[in-house]
């Protein structure tokens, strides 16, 4: 078992949006950053869970969690010239882009990022790091359990 940090602008997919999908399960797709590509194709295992965090938005925070259903697979959003995803040097053959697919398991009170830096046994999570920018980084188990028991 594996945790994870994924974050998620609300206004272009919250948590609600989540909420709204059949079985509650949608491909967490559009990621266009290498180290997380990665991630997603060679280190996200069914049956990982993940905080579902909200980011640039003016209460960024921890706002639920998600189960991972799958291992990643090529984004088929890269493929599809129409859309917003799409990466015409991607190839089915050798794709440059993965997803996976995240199932909502429950809500949490915003656990605000202020919140967060007040846990010391928080203070090497790579979202309170200085210029995280990165979409998607990894819990310890131990940070994992700090945070749960703030809800």
């Amino acid at each position: 078992m594996q945790y994870w940090l994924m974050k998620s602008e609300p206004a272009t997919f919250g948590i609600e949006h989540l909420k709204t999908c059949p079985q509650r399960t949608s491909m967490w797709d559009g990621v266009r950053n290498y180290q997380v590509r990665n991630m997603l194709r060679d280190d996200f295992k069914k049956g990982d869970l993940a905080f579902f965090y909200h980011s640039s938005c003016p209460a960024p925070g921890i706002v639920g969690m998600v189960e991972i259903c799958c291992t990643g697979y090529p984004d088929p959003t890269a493929f599809i010239p129409s859309h917003d995803h799409y990466d015409p040097k991607s190839r089915r053959e050798s794709p440059s882009w993965y997803v996976v697919d995240v199932k909502f398991k429950r809500d949490f009170e915003l656990i605000s990022l202020d919140e967060l830096r007040q846990h010391a046994a928080l203070a090497d999570m790579q979202v309170l790091k200085r210029g995280n920018r990165l979409s998607v980084t990894r819990i310890s188990p131990e940070e994992w359990t700090c945070i749960l028991s703030l809800r």
